[in-house]
């Protein structure tokens, strides 16, 4: 007698309550929405702001599906696509600068679903749902970062060397050394030319004083551009990575421009802040020569910021002991009074320059400055005709003053933050890599589908007219057992779906469809194996009951010698594919081991509930 014990039965019930349930949401559509979120970290978005936002919808006669206010934004549902494109640039200027206006696509899956952890199959960019952003980098700014930090790493050498100079510092794109003696000079000359061979180097004298001009090759501003475009590619890929969207596009356009397409995101407003966003930091002195309060400006060598909590100016000096770029870890943590704080690690260039000026100074007070830079669009006058220009709006604020007890070394944290979202925002940023200079927005669309609304249609028709023939084929060749091979059928496509619905980051594609194709194939062929052997064992005289017994015994290691081939195909193509193939790889392996259990498992418990328990003559095969 062929039965199961009641645990096999019940395996296989809550498989199919499994399946079931997390395809469910698939049936519920996303629909089109804008999504307004504040620029700054953990700020929340006010009703009133929302309320501009549909208000102007109205007036402009763009229908609104429903508005909602979610935690930290605000949503506005559309019926269609067309709509939410004509609504963004209209909710844009309805509200302030201060907020961010992004394509998103709102879910509708039921609460239920939803407190389960269902949600629908992510769709890549061929097919629907994604982002494209252009973005492009600002190359003066590059080229004025470098003369910066050279100017600084300058500076340091001489100290170092200890030659003397009179003055140090950066005008337009050259920077000026002043001497007072031709040895200094010499000794200049030949550090410069040791360490720094990107310049050339001219000289000019005046009043007894000697001056060097150093001003980049042709071929080191070439070099300074395209490691700018690298490094902020590097850092946009990082900055990608760590949002978690599958199957993302970040590539190269053109001299100064970078792509970027995220299917399948939920929360594009901030993935727009998170990659757009350039923030660095700086560590510096605070002024312990002057006194702030007796001063009506800045002395030579120094400036005022503002502190961030109260907006009361801090007097700092203008050397700056290291950057940002010289992070190689950040993480969020709370420090002894429960306020966020971010814990930084230095490489080893960042720590000795961090080491040696503070061991100068401790009892004295270092001062760590957030730096912002964000496009800013202005009107200007060109030859006569007003053009608009986007330029970059840079805020530096100070965010933490604190007392050196004893010389730092490699590895301190950050105090000052506002909130926990913020620190989190900021050792993402850090982690991922400061851009070596601001991008701005140049273009930002959803992504259709990339082979044609009609190709996919097509694609989809396919699709079912090849499953429907498969059914049909099925029942009419094997019958009542035929029948059991296409109800697993269906439970092995509800669990893929199911599976492709909850694994994070896993994106359908085009390619990935095509997965799906050939594991209804290959699920179909284990049952036509197992069934063809079954009539070829009642061929021979044996019992209905026997022949079920050897058919799926006798098939299960051809069954599973050919899947497991196809499934190493599959590891090794998600290894070492990129984009579109590993979409295809991700559907075919998991298919595989779905159908395996329906194929095999699924359809032998229906047989053993139907044929069981009961005299057999012969069997509708």
């Amino acid at each position: 007698m062929n039965k199961y014990p009641l645990w096999k039965y019940l395996l296989v019930l809550v498989v199919a309550l499994f399946g079931i349930i997390y395809a469910l949401p698939n049936l519920y559509p996303d629909d089109p929405a804008l999504q307004v979120t504040a620029k700054k970290a953990g700020a929340e978005t006010a009703p009133d702001v929302l309320e501009r936002a549909v208000a102007a919808l109205e007036k402009s006669g763009i229908s609104v599906k429903r508005s909602e206010l979610l935690p930290g934004s605000a949503l506005i549902r559309f019926n269609n696509v067309d709509d939410q494109i004509n609504a963004k640039d209209v909710v844009q200027s309805a509200v302030s600068d201060d907020y961010v206006v992004a394509m998103n696509l709102a879910p509708n899956t039921p609460d239920w679903l939803v407190s389960l952890g269902a949600g629908p199959v992510k769709l890549g960019l061929d097919l629907r749902g994604g982002v494209h952003f252009l973005m492009e980098v600002d190359m003066a700014k590059a080229t004025e970062n470098k003369l910066k930090n050279d100017l600084n790493n300058i500076r340091d050498g001489l100290r170092e060397e200890k030659v003397r100079y009179k003055q140090a510092s950066k005008e337009g794109d050259q920077l000026r050394l002043s001497f007072t003696t031709e040895e200094r000079v010499s000794q200049a000359r030949s550090l410069l030319q040791k360490e720094f061979r990107d310049y050339l180097i001219q000289e000019e004298q005046a009043d007894n004083v000697t001056t060097l001009l150093l001003t980049l090759s042709e071929q080191a501003v070439k070099e300074i551009k395209d490691y700018a475009v690298s490094q902020n590619l590097t850092s946009l890929r990082n900055r990608v990575n760590e949002l978690g969207v599958a199957e993302p596009v970040v590539q190269r356009q053109g001299a100064d421009r970078i792509v970027i397409q995220l299917p399948g995101i939920q929360d594009t407003a901030e993935a727009k802040r998170i990659i757009g966003r350039a923030a660095n930091l700086e560590f510096r002195m605070v002024d312990w020569e002057n006194d702030p309060l007796s001063v009506s400006r800045a002395p030579v060598g120094s400036e005022f910021l503002p502190m961030r909590s109260t907006g009361q100016g801090v007097l700092l000096k203008k050397d700056v002991i290291v950057t940002g770029d010289r992070v190689v870890g950040a993480s969020t943590g709370y420090d002894e009074n429960g306020r966020p704080q971010v814990n930084i690690e230095l490489d080893s260039v960042g720590g000795k320059r961090m080491f040696r000026t503070t061991n100068k100074h401790v009892k004295d007070s270092m001062a760590v400055v957030f730096i912002e830079l964000e496009p800013e669009k202005r009107t200007v006058v060109v030859d006569g005709k007003e053009v608009e220009k986007v330029f970059t709006k840079e805020t530096r604020e100070v965010i933490n003053v604190a007392t050196i007890q004893s010389a730092l070394g490699n590895s301190f944290r950050i105090t000052g933050l506002d909130s926990p979202a913020e620190a989190k925002e900021l050792a993402l940023l850090l982690r991922a890599g400061a851009l070596a200079a601001p991008m701005y927005f140049v273009e930002e669309r959803t992504v259709g589908p990339s082979l044609g609304q009609q190709n996919i249609e097509a694609g989809l028709m396919s699709l079912v007219t090849g499953f429907a023939l498969v059914l049909l084929f099925m029942v009419g060749y094997y019958k009542l057992f035929g029948l059991i091979a296409n109800v697993a059928l269906v439970l092995n496509l509800l669990l893929l779906v199911a599976f492709m619905s909850i694994i994070p980051g896993a994106t359908l594609s085009l390619p990935g469809m095509a997965g799906i194709v050939l594991t209804v194939g290959m699920a179909v062929d284990a049952n036509v194996l197992i069934f063809a052997r079954i009539r070829e064992e009642m061929a021979n005289g044996i019992t209905p009951h026997a022949a079920i017994n050897a058919g799926y015994d006798r098939a299960f290691l051809t069954i599973l010698d050919a899947n497991i081939t196809t499934l190493l195909v599959g590891l090794v193509l998600f290894a070492f594919g990129s984009g579109p193939v590993k979409g295809f790889a991700v559907t075919l392996s998991i298919g595989i081991l779905t159908s395996m259990f329906t194929a095999i498992v699924g359809t032998r418990a229906i047989v053993n509930l139907i044929y069981g328990g009961r005299a057999l003559q012969k069997l509708s095969i």
